[in-house]
């Protein structure tokens, strides 16, 4: 089918969503919106991944834009300040930089390379200031998007943060060594370590300078608040992993949650395609009714004090971003480069990656 992905130009698109991946409750229930900084978005993200050296200058002219990762951003956080926005992009598009060198490290068999970089963004993560100039230039980029994204909440929000990103280092590591190992993570551990590797804590997270406020404990941890959170990523997470399907399939990955019901729970290729279609389904329309658990919350915190009513604000535009994760992640995943495996010479080798800058051929 053909739907409209109301957002990245200035008149609607029409981009063919397959019929196994099309979601109507996503098309009509979750409209799609855009921070009207987008634009500028766009521009100044990819001026920084060639400041910083992250991709060669040939590879973010011919793919930057269609690889769409400020749009990802732009339909996320919006109500965030421009600067906030810029700062959160940029790391979103160091992260998928990091995530193919990741794969490359893996595919290439760098095993030392992985070990020093995992050390490295360690390091960086609690001291940026002192990695800006750091030789490697994902070390270096990493640095950068630190000292920015720390700069705008409490020390408490920023030690949180490096918490969080310190596991979701350990869990690509642990993510290197299945697959150099050709482990296929059970289900229930496949979950677990999903919610490390996509970084579900670490996009939650950057709800709240978004909103220009860090959430106490107390709310942060509310039942009603964390459901909401964790479906919306969880969606995020299931979804990529049926649209990603083919493309680790060819590049021999391990870690999809269709390979895991293929190989430990004996499901046949399609009906593991059927079965995460239903748990995204099922993620959907649990987060319908978590919603509204939040709102009804967020409104419990407005108790007629400024901080109360500043509260149940923040709260509340946290879990409007949240529902729009469902929608920016959906068009992401038939807009962006990054999953149009058919069109590639190589099926297990994106075009975008950098191989000759790691001195391969």
């Amino acid at each position: 089918m053909h739907a409209f992905s109301h957002g990245t130009t200035s008149t609607p698109t029409a981009v063919a969503v397959p019929p196994s991946l099309s979601l109507p409750v996503i098309e009509a229930a979750f409209p799609r919106q855009l921070h009207p900084y987008w634009p500028q978005l766009q521009e100044k993200t990819r001026t920084w991944l060639l400041e910083k050296r992250l991709m060669p200058a040939d590879k973010v002219e011919e793919y930057a834009d269609g690889l769409c990762y400020t749009d990802l951003m732009a339909g996320y956080y919006l109500g965030a300040p421009d600067e906030v926005l810029q700062a959160i992009a940029d790391y979103s598009a160091w992260f998928f930089v990091w995530d193919d060198r990741h794969d490359r490290d893996i595919v290439h068999g760098r095993t030392e390379a992985w070990r020093q970089l995992r050390f490295r963004l360690h390091e960086a993560l609690d001291t940026p200031r002192d990695h800006l100039h750091h030789e490697d230039p994902l070390v270096a980029g990493f640095a950068d998007s630190m000292v920015r994204l720390y700069s705008f909440l409490p020390r408490t929000w920023n030690a949180r943060f490096a918490r969080h990103f310190h596991e979701v280092i350990e869990a690509y590591d642990r993510e290197f060594h299945n697959r150099t190992e050709g482990v296929v993570p059970s289900v229930e551990e496949y979950l677990a370590l999903r919610r490390l590797t996509f970084a579900h804590w670490i996009w939650t997270d950057l709800l709240e300078p978004s909103a220009g406020r860090e959430l106490p404990d107390r709310v942060r941890k509310h039942p009603a608040y964390r459901r909401a959170a964790l479906l919306s990523q969880e969606f995020a997470a299931w979804y990529n992993d049926l649209c990603s399907f083919p493309k680790e399939i060819a590049g021999d990955e391990v870690h999809n949650l269709g390979i895991s019901l293929i190989k430990h729970e004996g499901l046949s290729l399609k009906q593991a395609v059927r079965e995460v279609r239903r748990r995204v389904e099922e993620c959907i329309d649990d987060f319908l009714v978590a919603e509204k658990d939040a709102l009804r919350f967020a409104d419990s915190l407005a108790d007629g004090t400024v901080r109360g009513k500043e509260l149940s604000h923040t709260v509340r535009a946290c879990v409007g971003n949240m529902r729009n994760w469902f929608s920016t992640v959906y068009w992401f995943h038939h807009e962006s480069g990054r999953y149009t495996v058919d069109s590639w010479d190589d099926r297990s080798t994106p075009p975008y990656v950098n191989n000759e800058a790691a001195g391969e051929k």
